[in-house]
């Protein structure tokens, strides 16, 4: 579905982040990028989201895989709901308002990301991209925030919506992949 092909990129002439960085994700496959900050996490990625193109190598992305991700930041418009915010990638109401009521959001359907706090924030970026018909999932550091009781909850939830299809994510809680069953890959 996505591969990494001997994948060089840097930032400016001096921040080299990859240096012959090959993956092969097949469908269904789940993958976990672990290390530390800038070791190139999210810039693979961005790379499989077609964001970012490599200074040499290749990245390979299956014609019409179509992709769903949660960024690092929430990215949320601020001047939607909620509901809205989520309905922007969806076109089932339903599911939108069952995956918020799910995540523990039925009292913020109506609510502007302004009066969000950081954790509710980071769960309508999640159910945004779970409402989303997608091929493969991305997500950046997608638990950051959140306490532990809802943390596996959202886990839980991502992992049922994941059903056979693929993601590719990072963290730095190991805990996350395990509870994810990902293949871990460890950057250094």
């Amino acid at each position: 579905m996505i591969s990494f092909d001997n994948v060089f990129f840097s930032y400016g002439k001096k921040t080299l982040v990859l240096s012959g960085f090959s993956l092969r994700i097949e469908k269904g496959n789940r993958i976990c990028l672990l290390g530390p900050s800038g070791k190139g996490k999210t810039t693979i990625l961005r790379m499989a989201l077609g964001l970012l193109k490599p200074d040499r190598g290749l990245v390979s992305i299956r014609e019409g895989a179509v992709p769903s991700a949660v960024f690092q930041e929430d990215r949320l418009i601020p001047w939607r709901t909620v509901l809205d915010n989520v309905l922007l990638f969806s076109d089932d109401e339903g599911k939108a308002r069952q995956m918020l009521c799910d995540l523990g959001l039925e009292n913020a359907l109506t609510s502007l990301p302004s009066e969000l706090s950081g954790g509710m924030k980071r769960r309508t970026s999640l159910a945004r991209a779970l409402c989303h018909r997608f091929d493969y999932l991305v997500l950046d550091e997608p638990f950051t925030g959140l306490d532990e009781a809802t943390k596996q909850s959202c886990i839980d939830i991502a992992d049922q919506e994941l059903a056979g299809r693929t993601l590719l994510f990072s963290t730095h809680d190991i805990r996350e992949a395990h509870a994810l069953n990902a293949k871990i890959i460890t950057l250094s």
